[in-house]
């Protein structure tokens, strides 16, 4: 079936008839034509393309969409944003008034039956599309994100409603965004992205524009307006140029890593200057003018892009501060707060001259040392910058400074929430419940930090839940419930068992064990691996000695081995961020307790999905089932080699033996889960498993066992 792209006559306008008529978008004799006047932005027209799309996966049958200011025939779908010209007076031909409401408006819609017509109107283009998608997900049951939940929607034969009616005023948050950060998994699971030049164990590759492509389209399904589409994207590289054009050609706002002022990395910075020759230190303080040279000239790139949200600030090299990068930087917070106060009044400057008398949005990201610094009063943020506190990761507690942080009404606010963190957080199995989620977020708005909202979403699959509840918060606050909205998604999801759905649910996000000092959970997928990596390091230093000493201290819970050598700005966040490590007789406590919960939600889940039909069984496996799994044997894995180092504490390898054989064996199993979470479209997901890497950790484990075991004969 062909897509028929043809212009309409626009001899006449054919204004609606006084008496409603039944809508029919698809029936026996009869499929709707799409309209898209001519002016509206190219974000509209791919809406439209994905309503014909969505039209032929559920019907068979083909939509005509056209381009016209003219006639529309009755029965068909008018697309009209009132902030073009062309589209206004086409609407006010065919429905005087209808669009009375929407002028001057953020981002609202009125999708409405008008006749046998049904018009869909948004105060701007972003609001068309996102009245065209609300009706495309209550009225033809798309999932936002099907694509990641394997979920296409269901076959109807005919698409036909007596009356069609769908409002919304602007949204609750004025940005409301993915990051995709940590992508580890996008990046290799599918071929043909393109090289990336980065001195970082990392992103090797580029994300291929047949996988941003459905991230994007996910994004404004869901009704978001915002996306940092890769963590250290350099716009040099064409390859990476791509990921932003493809999201820029959705309409949304583009906007850059916290470590990327005017969206530069130390990465991009190594690759600018390596080509001109020079070799140098990447540090601000030690050579401002080569910085502010890039900042220009990655500025002019960026600017070619309509709606850019530009970071603001001054990091080092991937997910650290400055000093690190340059120990002859100031050695005092008050001088490194100065430092990073001058570069933002600098990028400002830049700003100015790159891109003078164009409208622009800034935003500064207190992440880490950032929260530390503006908590004592170390930063100048300049006025009309988007201010965006982050949470303790994950998703769980903001940090000190939402609260101290006096509301400048020179400057708006946001926040900045993971549902994903890679090494101290969830990775490869969610953990934020929408619950935990919309306190946080409720948080905001009530603290005044209720107008930008970034998400951090990794590689996104293993997150739908979580991201398809904070998108509808961020859109619609007022009267939001997250047990209601929960009850609803199941409903939506499942045709039988949605009470045992529901309880498996909150069984699984109740069973993470929360910290008694820190109140945050602290034996998350990335911790534990992070925890027994520590441990499997001592026992080995320990075996190859071939002196198993006693009392040995046990790694802090930290998502690396770095350990702190001061209490500087950026220690002193993370540390709060990062649980302390409460023992061993308390972890194994307290994972017992976990390990528990995590099973009964598998057999409740399991249970469910043997009566369900296929997709929707396969969907709770994905989502539930199998996070709950890993994380259950991530748990039998860490409880095994914490007990053998006990073992080997009080002098028994032959226990400390019997413990890792038995830590080998749980730790396989995980691979035997990835291979059905793996299968059909999803082959090869775990190719690019770097950051929680499940296949080191099984030969880590091994190779401990192997120095533990007596020599072979």
């Amino acid at each position: 079936m062909r897509l028929h792209h043809r212009l309409l006559s626009p001899l006449a306008l054919v204004v609606a008839p006084a008496v409603a008529l039944a809508f029919d978008l698809v029936a026996p004799r009869h499929a709707a034509t799409v309209l898209v006047p001519a002016g509206e932005p190219e974000c509209v027209w791919l809406a439209a393309a994905d309503l014909v799309s969505d039209v032929r996966k559920i019907t068979g049958r083909s939509l005509t969409l056209g381009r016209s200011t003219g006639e529309i025939a009755p029965g068909g779908v008018v697309l009209a944003s009132v902030n073009q010209p062309a589209s206004a007076a086409l609407l006010e031909s065919l429905a005087p008034g209808f669009a009375a409401n929407l002028n001057g408006r953020w981002e609202s819609y009125r999708v409405e039956t008008v006749g046998s017509r049904l018009i869909i109107a948004g105060s701007d283009e972003r609001g068309t599309m996102f009245g065209l998608y609300a009706f495309i997900e209550k009225h033809l049951g798309v999932d936002p994100l099907w694509f990641w939940a394997s979920r296409p929607p269901p076959p109807r034969a005919t698409l036909t409603w007596d009356t069609v009616k769908l409002s919304s005023g602007e949204p609750s948050f004025r940005f409301r965004g993915w990051f995709i950060n940590d992508e580890d998994l996008l990046t290799e699971w599918k071929a043909g992205g393109g090289a990336r030049h980065i001195d970082y164990p990392y992103y090797a590759q580029v994300v291929p524009r047949e996988v941003i492509r459905p991230i994007v389209e996910a994004l404004v399904r869901s009704r978001c307006n915002l996306i940092i589409p890769a963590s250290f994207v350099d716009l040099m590289n064409p390859p990476e140029a791509a990921l932003v054009e493809e999201c820029a050609r959705r309409g949304v706002f583009v906007s850059q890593h916290h470590v990327e002022p005017l969206g530069v990395s130390a990465f991009a910075y190594f690759n600018y200057w390596k080509a001109r020759g020079r070799d140098l230190k990447y540090s601000y303080f030690s050579h401002p003018a080569e910085v502010r040279e890039i900042w220009r000239a990655y500025a002019a790139k960026w600017a070619a892009f309509p709606n850019v949200i530009w970071q603001l600030g001054l990091r080092g090299i991937a997910d650290r501060p400055m000093w690190m990068a340059d120990p002859s930087t100031p050695q005092s917070d008050a001088g490194r707060g100065r430092l990073i106060s001058e570069a933002m009044a600098e990028q400002l400057r830049i700003l100015d001259e790159v891109a003078p008398r164009r409208p622009r949005f800034t935003s500064t990201t207190l992440w880490a040392e950032g929260s530390t610094l503006n908590q004592q009063k170390l930063l100048t943020i300049p006025p009309g910058t988007i201010v965006v506190f982050a949470d303790n990761s994950p998703g769980w507690k903001w940090q000190a400074d939402f609260y101290s942080t006096p509301r400048d009404p020179k400057n708006s606010y946001g926040v900045y929430y993971h549902h994903a963190l890679w090494g101290s957080g969830p990775h490869l199995a969610q953990v934020p419940s929408p619950q935990k989620t919309f306190e946080c977020l409720q948080l905001a708005v009530q603290q005044g930090a209720g107008s930008y909202a970034i998400f951090n979403v990794s590689n996104l699959r293993e997150f739908v839940l979580g991201v398809a509840a904070s998108a509808a918060m961020t859109w619609r606050m007022d009267g939001f419930d997250p047990a209601t909205w929960l009850q609803e998604w199941v409903d939506g999801r499942f045709s039988r068992h949605q009470a045992g759905i529901i309880g498996a649910y909150r069984t699984y996000f109740d069973a993470w064990q929360i910290h008694d000092t820190q109140r945050v959970p602290f034996l998350m997928d990335g911790q534990m691996v992070a925890m027994g990596n520590a441990t499997l390091n001592q026992l080995a230093r320990q075996l190859a000695a071939k002196a198993p000493a006693t009392g040995t201290p046990q790694a802090a819970v930290r998502p690396s081995a770095e350990a702190p050598k001061s209490r500087d700005a950026f220690w002193t966040a993370l540390n709060d961020a990062h649980p302390s490590n409460p023992g061993r007789a308390t972890v194994l406590e307290r994972l017992a307790r976990q390990q528990a919960g995590l099973e009964r939600a598998m057999l409740a889940a399991s249970n469910v999905a043997a009566d369900l039909p296929p997709a929707e069984a396969g969907l709770l496996r994905d989502n539930l089932v199998h996070q709950a799994s890993l994380a259950h044997q991530l748990g039998a894995w860490l409880m095994q080699v914490e007990t053998a180092q006990a073992a080997l504490d009080r002098g028994d390898r032959t226990g400390c033996g019997a413990a890792l054989t038995a830590a080998e064996a749980a730790f396989a199993r995980i691979l035997v889960l990835a291979e059905t979470y793996c299968q059909g479209p999803w082959a090869g997901w775990y190719r690019g498993a770097k950051k929680i890497n499940l296949a080191a950790t099984l030969k880590r484990t091994r190779d401990v066992l192997h120095l533990c075991l007596p020599p072979s004969p």
